[in-house]
Parts: C-alpha cells; sequence; structure tokens
C-alpha cells in the first residue's frame, strides 16, 4: 500500500493586496504596451530620433518584464509526498508548474517545526543554502535539513499535519 498525499499551499493573508496589485500591474502592461505602440507608431514614420527609439526599447522593455512577471503574485506551492519522498513545486497563476526538487526521507539528517533550538542551529550554519517554499508565516512552518552531493540546504516549507505524520514514518530524525 503506497503512502502518498498532495497538498496546495495557497495564500492567506494578504489576498486583497495581492489582487489589487495583479490587477494594477495589468494596468500597466495595457499602458506601457500603448506608449511603446505610439513610439513604435512614430518609428514607422521615418522619425529615428535617439530619444523615440529609447523610449520605444524602455516601454515595450517594462511591458515584456510586467507580463512575464504578473504571474509571480499568483502563487502556489504543491507538496507530494510518495513513499518516503517529498517532491516540490511552484505553481505560477494557476497554468505554470515549475518543479522545485524533491527530497528523500532517509537522507533527511534533521527536521521539525521552525522556531526550535534545533532549527536555530542549522539555520545558523552560513554555509547551508535555504530554501523557502511557503507562501505564509505561520507557526506550521517545519524545516529538513539534508545534505546533497557534498552541499548542505535547509529546507523550510509548511505542510500540514497529516503529511508531517506520514514523513516521520520514513525518517526518525524529524521532530514534534
Amino acid at each position: 500500500m503506497d503512502n502518498y498525499r498532495e497538498e496546495i499551499v495557497v495564500r492567506k493573508k494578504g489576498k486583497l493586496l495581492y489582487a489589487v496589485l495583479y490587477a494594477l500591474v495589468w494596468f500597466f502592461i495595457v499602458l506601457f504596451g500603448f506608449m511603446a505602440l505610439m513610439y513604435l507608431s512614430a518609428l514607422m514614420n521615418l522619425q529615428f530620433d535617439f530619444p523615440i527609439i529609447v523610449s520605444f526599447v524602455i516601454f515595450a522593455g517594462l511591458t515584456c518584464w510586467l507580463y512575464f512577471y504578473k504571474d509571480n503574485l499568483r502563487t502556489e506551492y504543491e507538496y507530494t509526498f510518495t513513499n518516503g519522498e517529498i517532491d516540490f513545486a511552484k505553481v505560477l497563476g494557476n497554468r505554470r508548474r515549475k518543479a522545485l526538487g524533491s527530497v528523500r526521507m532517509r537522507e533527511v539528517e534533521a527536521g521539525g517545526r521552525v522556531g526550535g533550538t534545533q532549527f536555530d542551529r542549522y539555520a545558523s550554519q552560513r554555509d547551508a543554502k535555504k530554501l523557502n517554499y511557503f507562501l505564509n508565516g505561520s507557526d506550521e512552518l517545519y524545516f529538513l535539513y539534508y545534505i546533497r552531493e557534498g552541499k548542505k540546504q535547509l529546507l523550510i516549507f509548511e505542510p500540514t499535519q497529516t503529511m508531517v505524520d506520514m514523513m516521520r514514518q520514513y525518517s526518525k530524525v524529524l521532530e514534534a
């Protein structure tokens, strides 16, 4: 019998702020896109002045950057636990899924709640790479410390208690 659990972490606080920012980004995409089209129109009329070219490049660049950045305002994390291995993914705008990596519970050297003495010891290591896969800075954050290919990694995420209990079945170093 397989142990399988999938969890999606969504933003709990500040939803209204991010919705307003998302709408504001779309407003500026349209505004900057319109400005870029105006300067492109001037360039098509054979007015190759340096300020017109620079303005077109700036407004077109801002439009493209905002268009590709907007999905970062609607970020979710997905944790999938299957038989002792947990996979992490970042979902952008409910459309794009970016795999962040996976951790086998048998390679975890330490783990538990964030804020404990054990966490402080591993968080203070300067050579440990910190991976933050959480959205809500709540009291329910957990960490996993492991070494892969000689590199120390400290992963912080926010699983439910059900997933933590499943993880404890595969790793005895996970503290309560």
